[in-house]
């Protein structure tokens, strides 16, 4: 229940960022509400860290460094996030960053990648997925 939550939460919080993005963006620009974004964003996590970290930094030379490109990923994002919601606005955007996101996350369930555990689809599943994708394609169609 508890990751249904922080789920239902993450989405939340990302439509609503991706606006204040969006428009702050429009103000100051591109890069630097990214730098703000991000920056503020590292000021908050270095905090929490200090207070109330628990983990173990030194073991970050196990890890693959292919796992460091988060905050690449994360730069990537936001600007993307923005420059969609600026051209389609929140809901068209927003949609489409979901619909990929499940595809992404399919095909990274479906080949085990990044040491994920590999996870086989029903048929049921998928149409679920072209579902989604239909509802893209129905939103988004002109008259």
């Amino acid at each position: 229940m508890l990751g249904v939550l922080s789920s239902i939460i993450s989405g939340m919080a990302m439509s609503i960022q991706g606006v204040f993005n969006t428009r702050l963006g429009e103000k100051i620009g591109l890069f630097e509400t990214n730098t703000i974004v991000q920056g503020t964003a590292f000021i908050i996590t270095l905090i929490l860290y200090v207070c109330f970290g628990k983990g173990n930094m030194s073991n970050i030379k196990l890890c693959k460094k292919i796992y460091l490109l988060g905050g690449v990923l994360g730069v990537i994002i936001t600007f993307t996030v923005m420059y969609g919601i600026k051209l389609l606005g929140p809901t068209h955007s927003i949609t489409l960053i979901l619909v990929s996101q499940l595809i992404t996350a399919v095909i990274i369930d479906y080949l085990g990648l990044f040491d994920s555990k590999h996870i086989h689809f029903n048929l049921r599943q998928l149409v679920g997925i072209l579902m989604l994708i239909s509802g893209i394609i129905i939103l988004k169609w002109k008259s």
